[in-house]
């Protein structure tokens, strides 16, 4: 079944309004597993939430009695699960054993050029003003993920490498789906990406447990990842592919604001430079995407 566009918006608006739903979403959804990923295991964390993405998944595509897509949406939706689950993992393993300053803003930066490079080059180069917002989004996704960290004497650069790799291909993969196809591709995604998580845990021989009280916020993580994936499935079919990816990039800006909010973490400068960069950078996309 083809998923409406959100006309009342108009098309331009609604990649906009999509891509920040997936930004909040997967920013609280980060949140919630790095929460839990400091009191359990986050291969059992990420298993938690791929598990939920799953049950989420399926009961969506019962509800909406969406079409079972062909095989080529199928083999984009598994390349997509195994890059993205690449990426999770590099990105986590990069933040334990190198420094977080170096890890988390390459990550960051890397998942985002990909998919607006792949989008210019396809669609063409965007007007001026959403370029000009697209270029403020990419320092500020730098700015709000930097972190002081001298956790290990490596600086984890080649695992940024390979996690910014693995999400900016999910991003660029997720964006060929056609029209329409949103759910049980989701599901093909978090299938093979449980199973990827699955083959990890019992090769390497590592705990499935997770204490009681951390498992309703590994859930909670769960339900916001998968809002996160709809919502970004949505964007890149009700617009530019680069527009979606840099607006959903966005997401550490979330995180960061429910760190201050529930932690009680103090903001650097960076992050509140970030934090106004995001913001002009939405203002910039929208005005400029509101009338594509």
């Amino acid at each position: 079944m083809a998923l409406p566009t959100p006309e009342p918006f108009g098309p331009g608006s609604a990649v906009v309004i999509l891509g920040l739903g997936s930004a909040i979403a997967w920013g609280a959804g980060d949140f919630g597993g790095g929460w839990a990923s400091r009191r359990a295991p986050v291969l059992a964390v990420s298993l938690v939430v791929q598990l939920l993405g799953v049950l989420v998944a399926v009961t969506l595509v019962v509800s909406t009695q969406e079409a079972v897509p062909g095989l080529s949406s199928i083999a984009i939706s598994v390349a997509a699960g195994v890059g993205v689950t690449i990426g999770i993992v590099g990105l986590y393993h990069g933040l334990a054993v190198g420094r977080m300053g170096v890890v988390a803003p390459v990550t960051g930066l890397l998942a985002a050029v990909l998919p607006v490079a792949f989008g210019i080059v396809r669609d063409g180069p965007p007007a001026t003003p959403v370029l000009a917002g697209i270029v403020i989004a990419l320092v500020a996704v730098v700015l709000v993920s930097r972190a002081p960290g001298t956790a290990g004497s490596r600086s984890g650069i080649e695992l940024a490498l390979v996690a910014g790799l693995g999400i900016g291909a999910f991003n660029i993969l997720v964006g060929e789906l056609p029209d329409g196809e949103v759910f049980v591709p989701l599901v093909a995604i978090k299938l093979t990406a449980t199973a990827v998580l699955v083959t990890a845990l019992v090769a390497g021989r590592r705990t499935w447990q997770i204490p009681r009280r951390v498992l309703p916020i590994a859930v909670a993580g769960g339900a916001f990842d998968m809002a996160g994936n709809a919502f970004y499935v949505l964007a890149t079919q009700s617009g530019r592919l680069d527009v979606a990816a840099t607006l959903s990039s966005l997401y550490p800006v979330t995180t960061i604001l429910l760190a201050m909010a529930l932690l009680g973490e103090r903001v650097t400068r960076s992050h509140a430079i970030g934090i106004a960069a995001a913001a002009a950078a939405i203002v910039l996309i929208g005005a400029g995407s509101g009338g594509a």
